[in-house]
């Protein structure tokens, strides 16, 4: 049955691909972006596309303290809400600046944890709800080619499973979805190996599966990522200090 669907993120091309296939099952599609002009285009092509009704919300990440007022002045309340927010930053960059690095991890942990935990307390309370949050390979263990970005997924990671325990018995479903590499505006000079790379397709097709109860709480979208993530973790400290990764 179609329900609302809460998608935070709808900037961004993994986001857009997560609202287009629940507008393909006749969602109505709430979209949250820190710019709602930048996401017009998006809403348009769902509503031309699926006819599909779209709403267009501003909400900045970074504004926790709006949280719960914004949450309470939503115009219906979703059935699942999606977290698709996320920036990659520049590692280099984070090195020496603090404010580029805590912009990073901010925008990656903190504030999307704050959020969903809000969201789950009223989907607690309601007694149903899915919540699905879009965290990364890249915190399953620090690398030092992108340790802060890492960082930030990790306790993400961290956040949803310790939500996803505490909320077990409660008819609330959290689930954890690791792309892995995606071919999107945010990695596009990035040189990516094919068999790691899925398409945002892949990604909304994975998400939505997943908040309907097919499969894993914790989802890798390309499986193969999985088996990686187990042999660099259980790669000895010793060893890994060594490896450029």
């Amino acid at each position: 049955m179609a329900g609302t669907l809460l998608l935070v993120g709808a900037t961004s091309d993994i986001g857009h691909a997560v609202a287009t296939r629940y507008a393909e099952g006749g969602w109505r599609i709430l979209l949250a972006a820190r710019d709602p002009e930048r996401a017009r285009r998006n809403a348009d092509d769902l509503r031309a596309r699926h006819g599909v009704d779209v709403t267009l919300l501003r909400l900045d990440i970074l504004e926790s303290e709006g949280f719960a007022a914004w949450l309470d002045g939503l115009p219906v309340w979703p059935d699942t809400v999606v977290c698709a927010v996320g920036e990659l930053g520049d590692q280099g960059r984070a090195e020496g600046d603090l404010a580029h690095a805590e912009g990073v991890m901010r925008t990656n942990f903190l504030g999307p944890s704050l959020l969903l935990g809000l969201v789950a307390e009223r989907f607690s309370a309601r007694g149903r709800g899915a919540i699905v949050g879009i965290s990364s390979v890249a915190g399953d263990r620090g690398r030092g080619s992108n340790y802060v970005y890492g960082a930030g997924k990790a306790g993400f990671t961290a956040f949803l499973s310790g939500l996803r325990n505490r909320l077990a018995k409660s008819g609330v479903r959290v689930v954890t979805v690791k792309p892995g590499f995606v071919r999107t505006r945010m990695t596009r000079n990035l040189r990516l190996p094919p068999l790691l790379t899925a398409e945002p397709v892949e990604v909304g097709r994975a998400v939505y599966a997943a908040a309907e109860g097919r499969g894993s709480d914790v989802v890798y979208v390309r499986k193969i990522w999985r088996l990686v993530m187990t042999v660099i973790s259980a790669i000895p400290e010793p060893v890994f200090k060594r490896l450029r990764l």
